[in-house]
C-alpha cells in the first residue's frame, strides 16, 4: 500500500514542460518526495516521434540530472549533452532512442546518496573515517537505489510507454555517479541490463587523503565485485577514465576492476569495456566527447558482437 501511494503521488505531479524541439521533449518535475531521502528532483527526455507514434521505448537511467540538458541548470556551465548523444547514438541505426531519466543531485548530501553502502560497509580503518566525513551523515545510497529501481521505477513504467525488462533498463552516471550505477548493477541485476560507469571514483575520497592505502582500497574493490557479479547472463557494462586532474588517479584501480571481469568470465567487447581517454580531464565536456560511443557500445540492438 506505501508503494502504490507513493506512485499515486508521483502520477499526480504536474509536469513542467522545458522544451517541445526536433530534439525531443524536457519535462521537468521539480520536487519528488522519496522516502528516507531528500526530495528528489527530475529532467526526463522523450525521445524526438514519442508524442507521434504508439511504440514502446528502453530507458536509460542517469545520476547529475541537472548536468546532462540545459548549460543553464548546470553545476559548471557545462553539460553531457545527453540528448545529443542519444540522438547521434540513434542516428546510426544500432542503437534504439531511450527515454532518459535525469535524476538531480541532491546538493551537499550527493555523496552520502552516491556511495555505495555495502562497499561502505566494507570498508575499515582511515579509509572509513575519511567516508564518514565526506558523508557528514548516514550513507543513504541503499534507499537511494531501493527508490530508483522500487517506486521511481514503477512511476515510470506507469507514466510513459517503457519497456520495463533488464535487458530494456540501462543506468549511466559519472565519478561517484559512476560508482552508483556500478552499484545498481551489482544489486539490483533483475532490474538494470546494461550500466555505464564514467571515471568512477575509485578512491572514493579525496585520492591524495588514500595513496598509501591504495592496496587495501584496490582489495576493497577487487572483493566487492568478486562477491557479487556473477555471470554475465547477457548484461553488459561500460567503464571508463582519463589521465588529468582527477582522472589521473584512477588507472591503478580500475585494473584491478579490470582483472576482477576477466577472472569472472566476462568477455571483454562484449559483455564488459573499460577504455581510457589520454588526456581527458574529470568534467563534463570530456563525458560529452565520449558519450555517443559510450550510448553506441552500451546500449546497442546486438548485445553478441563485441564492437
Amino acid at each position: 500500500m506505501r508503494l502504490l501511494a507513493i506512485v499515486v503521488a508521483l502520477l499526480a505531479f504536474t509536469a513542467a514542460p522545458l522544451a517541445a524541439e526536433d530534439a525531443g521533449r524536457l519535462i521537468e518535475y521539480e520536487r519528488v518526495p522519496a522516502a528516507g531521502l531528500p526530495d528528489q528532483r527530475l529532467t526526463i527526455w522523450l525521445p524526438l516521434g514519442y508524442d507521434a507514434v504508439s511504440g514502446r521505448y528502453p530507458v536509460l537511467y542517469m545520476h547529475d540530472g541537472h548536468n546532462l540538458f540545459d548549460v543553464a541548470k548546470s553545476n559548471f556551465n557545462k553539460i553531457w549533452a545527453a540528448d545529443t548523444a542519444m540522438l547521434a547514438a540513434a542516428a546510426s541505426g544500432e542503437v534504439e532512442p531511450h527515454i532518459i531519466i535525469g535524476i538531480w543531485a541532491p546538493g551537499q548530501n550527493r555523496y552520502r546518496q552516491y556511495l555505495p553502502r555495502s562497499a561502505y560497509d566494507a570498508a575499515a580503518g582511515s579509509l572509513r573515517t575519511q567516508m564518514d566525513a565526506a558523508a557528514n551523515g548516514t550513507v543513504v545510497s541503499d534507499r537511494y537505489l531501493d527508490w530508483i529501481a522500487g517506486p521511481l521505477k514503477t512511476w515510470v513504467d506507469a507514466a510513459f510507454r517503457t519497456r520495463p525488462g533488464r535487458d530494456d533498463t540501462a543506468i549511466v552516471g559519472s565519478s561517484m555517479g559512476g560508482l552508483m550505477s556500478c552499484y545498481a548493477f551489482l544489486e539490483r541485476p533483475e532490474v538494470f541490463g546494461r550500466a555505464g560507469c564514467v571515471s568512477s571514483h575509485w578512491p572514493a575520497v579525496d585520492p591524495r587523503v588514500v595513496e598509501g592505502e591504495s592496496e587495501r582500497v584496490k582489495a576493497l574493490w577487487d572483493g566487492w565485485f568478486a562477491a557479487r557479479l556473477g555471470q554475465p547472463d547477457g548484461r553488459r557494462v561500460w567503464m571508463d577514465h582519463g589521465t588529468a586532474t582527477l582522472d589521473a588517479y584512477y588507472a591503478p584501480y580500475q585494473q584491478v576492476v579490470d582483472a576482477r571481469f576477466a577472472a569472472a568470465g566476462w568477455q571483454r567487447g562484449r559483455d564488459w569495456e573499460s577504455r581510457v581517454y589520454e588526456g581527458a580531464e574529470h568534467e563534463e565536456n570530456a563525458w560529452a566527447a565520449r558519450l555517443p560511443e559510450i550510448f553506441g557500445w552500451l546500449l546497442a540492438k546486438d548485445r553478441n558482437v563485441a564492437r
